[in-house]
């Protein structure tokens, strides 16, 4: 199985777990549910949830275990994305191919999708077939990852940073956060549904690598915003300019900032070496590396 394939059947994995946990109905709140499905169930990579699944296949759990976490992680991101697009946040109008979610629902709707999902994603988590222990370390982990210190905080840097240079020492931090933190919480929620506490060395493995390819993965996001094209993306192209965001073509040309993210993704696959069974994780990061889109 390629590197694309098993990301496919790890996608419809998790797509099947989403359907399953949105699939209430209630004809008083259809249209923040179908709010929610519309954002959710839309076409994606899943490459956090896949990063749950492999880290915890890799340390022997199961996908049993992994999917409430994988599913989590999922509707938090893409809570985060609806209301990244919002007006009042980077005004976009096209996501994964398709309108936003306040172009199709309208601002309110949209928000109220997005607060949804994040407050689900908790509830999905507690249901995870693994010890107290566990839940209790997903739920610090997922709260920390995703809240204002983490993606959050990332996102109040992006914001504050528009129409100003930033120096390379903030635009890391930014990153580390408003991408990274995600990036990382998922990898890690692998390694506690396999059973792995936070401190072992095969979790600190794990961030390690998280927090490469998550590097590596903002800078080609910037260098596609740049070189890309909307059909390609499924997202509008040159918003960082719009915007006037720093970015790390700010710093770099296109070919340095993909020397850049070649460097940092050997030193996440340098994080797994020696682990017996790494060879996916491997081969995904070059992958991320190499995506064009």
């Amino acid at each position: 199985m390629t590197v694309a394939e098993r990301l496919a059947a790890n996608a419809a994995l998790v797509d099947e777990a989403l359907d399953r946990y949105t699939a209430e109905e209630d004809a008083d709140f259809a249209t923040e549910l179908t709010a929610e499905r519309y954002s959710l169930l839309s076409r994606a990579k899943r490459i956090r949830p896949t990063l749950v699944l492999e880290f915890c296949r890799l340390f022997g759990g199961c996908d049993r275990a992994a999917l409430p976490f994988a599913a989590a992680v999922e509707m938090v991101h893409t809570y985060s994305l609806i209301h990244d697009d919002l007006p009042c946040m980077d005004n976009d109008d096209l996501r994964r191919g398709r309108p936003t979610c306040h172009k199709a629902f309208g601002e309110a709707t949209a928000l109220l999708a997005g607060d949804g999902l994040l407050t689900r994603a908790f509830g999905v988590l507690a249901t995870a077939p693994v010890s107290d222990r566990a839940v209790r370390d997903a739920v610090t982990v997922l709260a920390q990852g995703a809240g204002s210190f983490g993606m959050i905080g990332g996102q109040v840097m992006d914001l504050a940073g528009e129409g100003k240079h930033l120096s390379l020492e903030s635009l890391l931090k930014l990153h580390s956060n408003k991408t990274g933190a995600l990036i990382a919480l998922s990898a890690e929620l692998g390694c506690i549904a396999a059973g792995l506490s936070r401190d072992e060395e095969g979790t600190l493995a794990a961030r390690r690598y998280a927090a490469g390819i998550g590097l590596a993965f903002q800078i080609v996001d910037d260098v596609l915003d740049v070189t890309s094209d909307v059909a390609t993306l499924g997202k509008n192209v040159g918003s960082d300019a719009r915007s006037e965001k720093t970015t790390f073509l700010t710093y770099y040309s296109v070919d340095e900032a993909m020397a850049y993210a070649a460097r940092e993704t050997e030193k996440a696959k340098s994080a797994l070496r020696g682990i017996e069974g790494n060879e996916y994780l491997l081969a995904l990061a070059d992958y991320l590396l190499n995506r064009k889109y």
